[in-house]
């Protein structure tokens, strides 16, 4: 699975969640879409994640380790291995 699809795939899933999707309201999607494909794509090449596309937003703590989880969901679901995945994790709740 390419990097735009997970991001693709990841960012369903949070539209998707009563409590995150209104803070998508009014984002511009396919720019966040492309921010969150770049940095998946640097963590997978083994480079740090570009800025977190989620600041700003005004989500909580909680909130932002939830679309972490849903990202690891992805991950998961696409086989990526285990290693790689608490990569991707640990590269994304840093900024949490």
């Amino acid at each position: 699975m390419t990097a735009t699809e997970v991001v693709t795939r990841w960012l369903r899933l949070i539209m998707e969640d009563a409590e995150l999707s209104p803070y998508l309201i009014g984002v511009d999607l396919d720019r966040l879409a492309a921010h969150l494909t770049a940095s998946l794509a640097r963590v997978l090449d083994g480079e740090p994640a570009a800025a977190d596309g989620w600041r700003g937003l005004g989500l909580s703590e909680a909130q932002h380790l939830r679309v972490v989880a849903y990202l690891v969901g992805v991950l998961w679901a696409s086989d990526l291995p285990e290693q790689r995945i608490a990569e991707v994790r640990r590269a994304f709740e840093v900024n949490a």
